[in-house]
């Protein structure tokens, strides 16, 4: 069983964040149903009534954690696609196990509260709008034809197979795991390494290059 936190120094800011990550804690450990106001105050530390002086609604609360999440998950992607590195930087944010498990959990949560179906999908078509203008970028400057590797299409692919791993780890499913983490890995060493087929536009490099 979990430990309440630790307080604070008082104050509004304070106290809201302690909820928030309260909150988000319950999610990843016990799931959504277990984040009653109760559970979130002993969580944080705090008197039950705060949970509803800062928080109207438990909906308003799940919110204000996916927002959080989300903002910090679209930080983590630009520095990703501003480094050296774009791809396996990239690979390594779509497999991040803590962020897959909570989107999981908002996402099972959706399916009864449709502010957090609105909200995940508005965080989502930011997340693959950015993702795809900074990998349109990315593929121009390394010489990529558009038309044979889509930015769209790698935008989802990263997306989909990072989340697929992430969750089914979750889940305790390894099957068909490790065949796709070399994959990736194989291809994030090809990108990085500007090694593409004719297939992509580019030519072929010598096997010794690898």
């Amino acid at each position: 069983m979990s430990t309440p936190r630790k307080r604070r120094r008082e104050g509004t800011n304070d106290t809201r964040d302690l909820l928030i990550e309260a909150t988000g804690d319950i999610l990843l450990e016990e799931g959504y149903a277990a984040a009653t106001s109760r559970r979130v105050a002993a969580k944080a530390g705090v008197n039950p009534a705060l949970v509803y002086y800062y928080f109207p609604t438990m909906d308003e609360l799940f919110v204000a954690v996916l927002r959080r999440g989300a903002e910090a998950n679209l930080e983590r992607q630009r520095k990703a696609l501003t480094s050296e590195t774009p791809m396996r930087a990239l690979w390594e944010v779509a497999t991040e196990p803590r962020g897959a498990a909570l989107l999981m959990e908002f996402m099972a949560l959706a399916n009864h509260r449709k502010e957090i179906r609105t909200e995940i999908a508005a965080y989502a078509e930011r997340y693959r709008e950015s993702q795809v203008a900074a990998l349109t970028v990315i593929l121009r400057a390394r010489g990529i034809n558009l038309d044979a590797l889509p930015p769209t299409l790698m935008s989802v692919m990263i997306s989909s197979l990072g989340a697929t791993l992430a969750n089914e780890s979750t889940l305790g499913i390894t099957q068909g795991h490790k065949d796709l983490e070399d994959f990736a890995e194989d291809f994030v060493r090809v990108f990085e390494g500007q090694l593409w087929t004719r297939a992509l536009g580019i030519p072929e490099v010598e096997d010794s290059a690898l």
